[in-house]
């Protein structure tokens, strides 16, 4: 009977194992690192409030006075927009046309120089977030039909993005109507090709690394991202390729895992730690979310944007300051890190990055398995946690 009950409970964990096969398998596959990471992850930066002069030198001076055991100060990527609308043009069209205002204008002066001088120290990152925060077309149709919308294209000062409705944010569908409409491929290929023309313009060189505007694209805009040389880009874990009826991003087509390609042959990163300091995120959130990262062999990308900044800036710098200073009491091995050069890491399986050893990837393997849907409810109830917990815990 006893041998019975123990080869009906293994044919039960062998079942479950099976059933899991694809999840498992891919988090076995996803690299492990070597070291702690913690990137700071920021978009919206570039063409809108003047007042980002002002914030930029702020930050950079914060992250050049924190550095890790090889001495790299501490990163913050810039997801750069590249365009606003010219307000007072579109006003004197009678908002029958869109005109731009480029982040080359020479009312963005301080700002680029600000971005610049960052860039320069080696604690700003740029990264390729969109010509604008938003589908052109797609915005002067609601205009016509919603007066805020209306307002917020004709405004006489730089406009910021943060002011639209949400779904009117995302650059990569038509989200006048809801569900959202999709794009013809010509017309992001020929949307991509210009914002990496203006992109080299400005800092001279091509975009490498992309982050779509809301998180919201699909695998045409991969494809033309391929072609204007962008090889990293960065998701929240999963593609959303439209706006629900709801107007929240949805239709869903993949999940996604660091290291992993693209279709186009781009490797994915993952960025889903949150900290937005003005949002009332306190230090304390940006290290659980490096230590769960750790445990789970990962880079921790933690997401916020420029808005925490500009409107509660003192606060947001301190809380922004304690975190990573806190972060490297808390891992003094932390390591500071692009994420093109993570990505080439992982890429290329550098030795000095990516860990090989047995023991150490079954321990962050196990650490990823809770977050599979229903898995870790089913190895609750099957008994099967005992010896996974066992496996992590020895390893």
């Amino acid at each position: 009977m006893l041998v019975f009950a123990v080869a009906t409970i293994l044919l039960l964990w062998a079942t479950i194992l099976l059933s899991f096969f694809a999840p498992l398998a891919a988090r076995w596959r996803e690299p492990v690192l070597r070291h702690p990471v913690l990137v700071i992850e920021s978009d919206d930066w570039g063409a809108g409030p003047l007042a980002q002069a002002e914030a930029l030198p702020r930050l950079s001076a914060v992250l050049q006075g924190i550095r890790d055991r090889s001495g790299r100060s501490a990163v913050m990527t810039l997801g750069v927009i590249l365009e606003v609308p010219d307000g007072p043009r579109i006003a004197a069209s009678g908002c029958s046309e869109y005109h731009a205002l480029p982040l080359t204008d020479a009312r963005f002066d301080d700002v680029r120089a600000a971005m610049q001088s960052g860039i320069a120290a080696g604690v700003f990152v740029p990264q390729l977030h969109g010509q604008c925060h938003y589908w052109p077309p797609a915005l002067m149709c609601a205009a016509q039909r919603d007066s805020a919308v209306r307002d917020w294209l004709t405004a006489p000062t730089p406009a910021t993005t943060e002011g639209l409705p949400s779904p009117l944010q995302s650059r990569w569908v038509d989200a006048s109507v809801l569900p959202s409409r999709t794009l013809p491929a010509d017309a992001i290929r020929q949307a991509v090709a210009a914002e990496a023309q203006t992109y080299q313009t400005l800092f001279g060189s091509a975009p490498q690394v992309a982050v779509a505007t809301t998180f919201v694209w699909n695998d045409a805009v991969e494809a033309a991202w391929a072609q204007v040389g962008i090889e990293t880009v960065i998701t929240p874990g999963r593609r959303a390729t439209c706006r629900t009826a709801a107007g929240q991003p949805g239709c869903v087509d993949a999940t996604l895992l660091a290291g992993e390609r693209s279709l186009a042959g781009q490797t994915y990163l993952v960025r889903d730690v949150y900290f937005e300091p003005a949002l009332g995120h306190v230090p304390q959130r940006l290290l659980n979310g490096l230590s769960t990262r750790t445990r789970q062999g990962r880079a921790c990308l933690a997401e916020t944007h420029r808005f925490n900044f500009l409107q509660a800036a003192d606060a947001s710098l301190a809380t922004l300051e304690t975190g990573l200073r806190d972060a490297l009491a808390s891992r003094p091995d932390l390591r500071f890190v692009t994420p093109l050069e993570l990505a080439h890491a992982m890429r290329q399986g550098d030795p000095d990055w990516i860990e090989t050893r047995l023991k150490l990837r079954l321990s962050a393997w196990r650490a990823r398995l809770d977050e599979i849907p229903r898995f870790r409810r089913i190895a609750q109830l099957s008994g099967l946690a005992l010896p996974l917990a066992l496996l992590g815990a020895r390893a």
